[in-house]
């Protein structure tokens, strides 16, 4: 049976030192793998890539569905594994959900990966 990893808080944001600065706790390399891991997936890849160039309001669900020919379903799951990794922002408005990405935990995503980056 495979190990399953323990869940942890991520919504907040990344604060650990760059893997380059030297070897990282065990506790850090499994936040930044979590991060990571929740973008291991094209679907995943490919929404993050659509609200990235979406307006700062970010795009409604149904819009993210409609544009990946995807069902609501399959896309409030992916959306819903960005959110708990903490690199989107769901914002409700009426009976729409909108998603923005969070542009300051991508950013310090790229930093712990590589300081000297951007």
């Amino acid at each position: 049976m495979p190990k399953s990893l323990p869940l942890i808080e991520l919504s907040g944001a990344l604060c650990c030192p760059p893997v380059a600065a030297g070897v990282v706790s065990d506790a850090d390399a499994l936040e930044v793998a979590l991060r990571l891991k929740a973008l291991a997936d094209p679907v995943r890849i490919k929404l993050l890539s659509l609200v990235l160039a979406a307006d700062a309001e970010g795009m409604r669900n149904v819009d993210l569905a409609h544009e990946l020919q995807l069902t609501d379903a399959t896309i409030s799951h992916h959306l819903g594994q960005l959110s708990r990794a903490g690199l989107l922002v769901a914002t409700r408005r009426g009976a729409s959900t909108y998603y923005a990405a969070d542009r300051a935990a991508l950013g310090a995503l790229v930093r712990v990966m590589d300081p000297d980056c951007c």
